[in-house]
């Protein structure tokens, strides 16, 4: 694969840095100490809702997500989510509610982690990663798929018990595949789904399958929607994905004929992408990246040799 060397290549993939969060789990079932964490004075609380939180813009620049001490926490009993500790022994808890509370002050806001997720710390963005995987698990998951009965939470928001069969349900993650595709003129695939804006090109993905490898989800998906074959297939990295529950797991892939077949379902048009188009399109406006929190724009990143430019800039 040729890439470019610059300081592209070590920027982190966005809610895939270190957070400095210990999840703590060996506290889930431990009530006495999570009661004992949730009273204590420099424990910190914030609320989500619908995939969103209060985020505040700092005058330094930074945004934070709006957090209270737990006696200032609005009343939840159940749906109470321990998150972690940092280096410092501060215990955070998310608390999911039906509607998040009015603006604390003029410069609080509601929002979605594919806002937030570019904006907010390392640690910050790592809370509401895990905080909004749990509540849609939590808000999808509220009956026993083995006897139908409601089921109860467990474990400070990481299980659910049901107490007629006594089954445990674990949160899921679905993996998924996602890959920047090259042929032998080192080339870049991308292709651009049915209900994308005209100009919108990214990287291919898909569902791995029951019983499939990861390897082998990646040739597939790749001939599934654009009818190009695969030979050589090499991971890249992860990034957490809870929209609503997915893991994307990253791959840099070799086409082994450049021939393309879109499947007209998922992938409306796909093109060969050399750098000077990918640049040119850039420039022209006729070309638009894929959104800058999603991992695709960081495998185009890594061959393009640069990065992609972000809505309203001038190339």
């Amino acid at each position: 694969m040729s890439t470019l060397n610059d300081a592209s290549a070590d920027r982190p993939i966005p809610l895939t840095a270190p957070s400095g969060i210990d999840r703590a789990a060996h506290h889930r079932l431990d009530e006495a100490w999570l009661a004992a964490a949730w009273s204590h004075p420099t424990t910190r609380v914030f609320v989500v809702s619908g995939g969103q939180v209060l985020i505040d813009d700092r005058p330094d620049g930074t945004t934070e997500i709006v957090t209270t001490p737990a006696f200032e926490a609005p009343m939840t009993e159940t749906h109470r989510y321990f998150l972690g500790t940092d280096a410092d022994g501060v215990s955070y808890f998310a608390l999911q509610k039906d509607s998040l509370p009015g603006r604390m002050d003029q410069s609080a806001r509601p929002a979605g982690l594919r806002e937030a997720g570019m904006l907010l710390s390392p640690r910050d963005a790592g809370l509401m990663t895990h905080a909004v995987a749990l509540e849609n698990w939590q808000r999808l998951h509220r009956f026993c798929s083995r006897c139908g009965e409601r089921t109860v939470i467990a474990a400070a928001g990481h299980v659910r018990r049901c107490p007629a069969c006594g089954a445990e349900h674990y949160p899921r993650t679905d993996p998924a595949v996602i890959m920047l595709v090259t042929d032998d003129q080192d080339r870049a695939l991308l292709g651009r789904q049915v209900h994308w804006p005209e100009g919108r090109f990214s990287t291919l993905a898909g569902f791995v399958e029951p019983g499939e490898s990861i390897e082998h989800a990646v040739v597939r998906e790749v001939f599934e929607e654009a009818g190009v074959t695969v030979g050589e297939v090499e991971y890249a990295a992860s990034q957490p994905w809870p929209f609503p529950a997915s893991l994307m797991l990253g791959f840099f892939a070799r086409a082994t004929s450049p021939e393309i077949e879109v499947d007209g379902e998922e992938i409306h048009e796909a093109r060969w992408f050399s750098r000077e188009d990918m640049e040119a399109g850039f420039a022209s406006g006729e070309l638009l990246p894929p959104y800058g929190i999603s991992i695709a724009s960081r495998l185009i990143e890594l061959w393009y040799g640069k990065p992609l430019p972000k809505p309203g800039d001038v190339v």
